[in-house]
């Protein structure tokens, strides 16, 4: 008799422990009336990992698998367009920019494409065997003019269409699990373990290394509209710069939903609101600086991660936004 008391006592409190815990990664927020997103699916398994336009409605989605589709819509709709690569190697492209006609591709293993007449034709440039690290981020910066990034911090500049590249850092970060470049030239980098971060500002050639603010590792790092730093560390924390010009000094955590999933990439939008996105259909959005958080109705019906928020804007179309999902699921910025 006692065995089933014990066994009934044990099999409540499993019961009350495992209650507890869903109510912990239970959002609580509320859900918007309405949604400034538009789902496209582009029909791929690929994940597409990044955008680039040449103009307003002509651009390029990039992603794994050789990913590479194209727009004359402003991302209305979007064809599959193909690159000129060796078959037998199955190419993740990761980086694409434009500076008008001049566009730029960056992928993996050792690739690098250019084009000078906005990507009707794409020519595959040659790396060196001892570039550190595999191309991570590509700038366009004019005719025939590009600064390259790799996954070990090694940065790059061509002003010759590729033919040569000059090292812009004396020694490379280390391995990096994310690296991004602000429009004024500052870069940051997470390392792969997520345990620091790294800054390199304009005339530095030396990476300058952080510690990260907490025990939860960093996922990734950007810059706020202000050139400030924003976090979004492991267990759906965000954190931002609070003192202007001190990278070591970050805003108590915010997280605004706890269900289970990482926040993957962070983003303000034109009217500065802050948008996050993550797995399993995680997007939510802040109007008063992260204060208060309500959950876009739109991303939460994806069934796929969100790992990329990316906005723009041009003189004939304010606002250019796109979330990017893995699986082909892409939203677009309606407004």
């Amino acid at each position: 008799m006692n065995r089933l008391f014990s066994y009934l006592f044990n099999l409540l409190l499993i019961v009350a422990i495992g209650l507890g815990l869903s109510g912990c990664v239970t959002s609580r927020l509320s859900v918007a009336s309405t949604s400034p997103w538009q789902s496209l699916d582009l029909n791929t398994d690929a994940n597409p990992l990044d955008i680039g336009f040449s103009n307003s409605k002509h651009g390029f989605v990039v992603g794994t698998n050789r990913l590479i589709m194209e727009t004359n819509d402003g991302g209305v709709s979007w064809k599959k367009r193909s690159l000129d690569l060796p078959e037998d190697e199955n190419f993740r492209l990761i980086s694409v920019d434009f500076q008008g006609d001049e566009g730029w591709i960056a992928g993996q293993p050792g690739l690098v494409m250019h084009s000078s007449d906005a990507g009707q034709n794409w020519t595959q440039l040659t790396l060196e065997n001892k570039l550190p690290g595999e191309p991570y981020l590509i700038i366009s910066q004019g005719s025939n003019s590009a600064e390259l990034a790799t996954n070990a911090g090694a940065i790059y500049l061509t002003d010759d269409g590729g033919a040569n590249w000059q090292a812009k850092v004396s020694e490379a970060a280390g391995a990096v699990r994310d690296l991004r470049r602000s429009v004024d030239g500052n870069y940051v980098s997470v390392s792969s373990l997520g345990n620091f971060f790294s800054t390199l500002d304009p005339g530095q050639d030396i990476w300058q290394t952080h510690q990260r603010i907490s025990s939860k590792r960093v996922q990734t790092l950007g810059f706020q509209p202000n050139g400030e730093l924003w976090m979004v560390a492991r267990g759906a924390q965000i954190r931002l710069n609070n003192e202007p010009g001190d990278v070591e000094s970050w805003s108590k955590p915010i997280i605004p939903i706890t269900n289970g999933y990482n926040y993957l990439d962070l983003s303000w939008d034109l009217d500065g609101s802050i948008w996050a996105a993550g797995g399993n259909g995680t997007l939510v959005v802040s109007k008063d600086g992260g204060e208060s958080w309500q959950i876009d109705p739109v991303g939460s019906q994806q069934p796929s991660n969100l790992i990329r928020i990316l906005f723009e804007a041009d003189t004939n179309n304010p606002v250019k936004g796109f979330v990017l999902g893995e699986r082909g699921h892409l939203l677009r910025w309606v407004g």
